[in-house]
């Protein structure tokens, strides 16, 4: 497929909305980011990212917080934002999601407590010991089409997964096999599979993109998350990406997720940590 641009995609289109009046927007969440039961929260974290991208004065999302309360689904739904603060670099908002049951009711969705500023303004001083993860080259790398046929068999919509180009660590495709190591890390590369290049919006993606660490750990089944917290460091180079995710600690039915996403220019150019519930079947791979 013909690569495209940032603006001309099919993750642009289906996150887009429309202001009808000051801090009101209107969107509809597509059928093709479901993933089992529900509409993939990344996505749903762009979706509000552009909204607030609009409310705001400042152009780029820097930490992004979102409180899943309830399952979102396909269809129609409405996006409340209110500016809390403004300043010279950076400005704060907050965000809502709404959808309707028949009878008209309102279910909120989802929450968002957002600050943005101008990636393009931050200086180049960097100090880290934080390194890329050694991840082996992208054609020795195990995509959707490379799994032997003994993957857990997880029941509901993968419509994402179409939309998506993952190549996973074969280190951490054990539970693809009914293996799982029990390490709780998933390594890979990232892409839009229409070939749109990588911005800071669709970095709101791709920290919740690849499957749920809970699989290697041993588990399968939906892996709703709770809380997500994003934080976008600088604009990624063009190219794919590579996502690293670890979890050290499941307990009580819950799980951590810590993610770091690199750029093909070895660029740490977001972090995540997510709290979410574990499969409650809680069942071994087989």
């Amino acid at each position: 497929m013909a690569q495209v641009t940032i603006g001309n995609s099919e993750f642009d289109r289906d996150t887009a909305v429309v202001r009808r009046a000051p801090g009101h927007y209107e969107a509809d969440l597509s059928a093709g980011w479901t993933i089992i039961h529900a509409v993939n929260g990344g996505y749903l974290l762009a979706l509000m990212g552009r909204a607030l991208g609009d409310a705001l004065p400042h152009p780029d999302p820097f930490s992004v917080t979102a409180h899943y309360l309830t399952a979102s689904v396909p269809g129609p739904a409405v996006i409340r934002t209110e500016v809390v603060r403004t300043g010279r670099t950076m400005s704060t908002g907050t965000a809502t999601l709404v959808q309707f049951e028949e009878d008209g009711s309102e279910v909120e969705r989802l929450r968002v407590l957002a600050a943005y500023g101008d990636l393009d303004t931050l200086t180049d001083d960097v100090r880290t010991t934080a390194k890329p993860p050694a991840i082996p080259p992208y054609e020795h790398c195990l995509g959707t089409e490379s799994a032997p046929g003994g993957q857990p068999t997880i029941p509901g919509s993968t419509a994402i997964a179409d939309r998506l180009t993952i190549r996973l660590d074969p280190a951490t495709c054990g539970w693809a096999v009914g293996a799982p190591s029990g390490n709780g890390e998933m390594r890979g590369w990232f892409g839009l599979a229409d070939g749109r290049d990588p911005d800071p919006l669709s970095l709101l993606l791709t920290v919740d993109a690849l499957p749920p660490t809970a699989f290697e750990i041993g588990l399968t089944g939906w892996v709703p998350t709770v809380e997500l917290t994003t934080h976008v460091r600088r604009r990624p180079a063009p190219g794919p990406l590579r996502v690293a995710i670890t979890t050290r600690n499941l307990a009580g039915g819950f799980l951590e997720e810590d993610a770091e996403v690199w750029d093909s220019a070895d660029h740490l150019v977001a972090q995540s940590r997510q709290l979410a519930r574990a499969p409650r079947s809680a069942s071994t791979v087989a």
